[in-house]
């Protein structure tokens, strides 16, 4: 039996390949959707299956938080900023419109946050497929997974000065050497944050 090669991460975002990824409008049939999912993924850091899971009754707009069920049906809190807030206002309306019919048959009690065409609940598949369609009206690699935009939310908040402890709180890490990895915490940086922090540096 050979050796696994370890599993690496996908690279984090630069700050202007994200927001290029988020101001591209793609001809799409749900454009306030695909904008308030990337507004989204981008703006909490959370994984593509606990988006996937949200219910309208996990968000809550007006203070900008949601509550998500990480890995081992642990909760948290995260917040969101404006811009996720103002881009879900706009999909809610498109949302329900498209969730109508389904809640008229009465069969699925849960209202998803995301929805397909047909009503049901998006699937993280969908969102990789919704993805590489943004990535490629935006001219960006089209490797990029959803994945990557949850590291790029983690290293742009360790780029700008947050702490590594909230950031393990927001990501839903049980350990902070997982944390570590995920915002590709290296030596140099490591010794950047020394310099300027410590009294006999």
């Amino acid at each position: 039996m050979g050796v696994r090669a370890p599993k690496t991460l996908p690279r984090a975002l630069t700050l202007s390949d994200t927001e290029t990824l988020l101001d591209t409008g793609d001809e799409t049939p749900f454009p306030e959707r695909e904008r308030a999912l990337f507004e989204l993924l981008y703006a909490t850091g959370l994984r593509v299956s606990e988006v996937s899971a949200l219910d309208l009754e996990d968000v809550d707009l007006s203070s900008r938080m949601l509550r998500a069920q990480g890995k081992g049906r642990k909760e948290r809190i995260v917040p969101f900023g404006e811009e996720a807030e103002e881009a879900l206002r706009a999909w809610l309306p498109v949302r329900s419109s498209l969730r109508e019919p389904v809640s008229r048959q009465g069969n699925d009690p849960a209202e998803p946050l995301f929805v397909n065409a047909r009503g049901g609940r998006l699937t993280t598949r969908s969102m990789a497929r919704v993805l590489k369609r943004r990535l490629k009206a935006a001219g960006l690699p089209a490797e990029i997974s959803p994945h990557a935009l949850r590291h790029t939310f983690a290293t742009h908040l360790l780029q700008a000065g947050a702490d590594l402890r909230a950031i393990q709180e927001l990501l839903g890490h049980a350990s902070l050497s997982t944390t570590q990895k995920y915002t590709h915490l290296d030596a140099a940086r490591l010794r950047d944050v020394y310099r300027r922090a410590h009294p006999r540096a």
